[in-house]
């Protein structure tokens, strides 16, 4: 059985903020100046709960995401993804 996103520890990256709005949340990463929309609540909580120990579903699950639900967010993570805004801890340290 192939690892999916769900699977993978993710971390909010180190260069970003989150900033709390009645929408969501502002994302901005320091690092390459680019500024993200997080619409939705739950997402916000997602993001937030985003450790780098626990996979996606275990953070999805404890944040009550139906579970029906989670392909959705694990797409919206994969955008986080390669906008810089969240990593895959294994790979941070690499680059560094």
């Amino acid at each position: 059985m192939s690892m999916t996103i769900l699977d993978e520890p993710l971390s909010l990256s180190q260069s970003v903020s989150l900033r709390p709005e009645p929408f969501g949340a502002l994302a901005y990463n320091f690092g390459n100046r680019r500024l993200t929309f997080l619409k939705r609540p739950e997402l916000v909580s997602v993001v937030q709960g985003l450790d780098g120990s626990r996979s996606l579903a275990e953070v999805l699950a404890d944040c009550g995401i139906p579970e029906h639900q989670w392909p959705v967010f694990a797409e919206s993570l994969e955008r986080l993804i390669d906008a810089e805004m969240i990593e895959r801890p294994a790979l941070a340290g690499a680059r560094d």
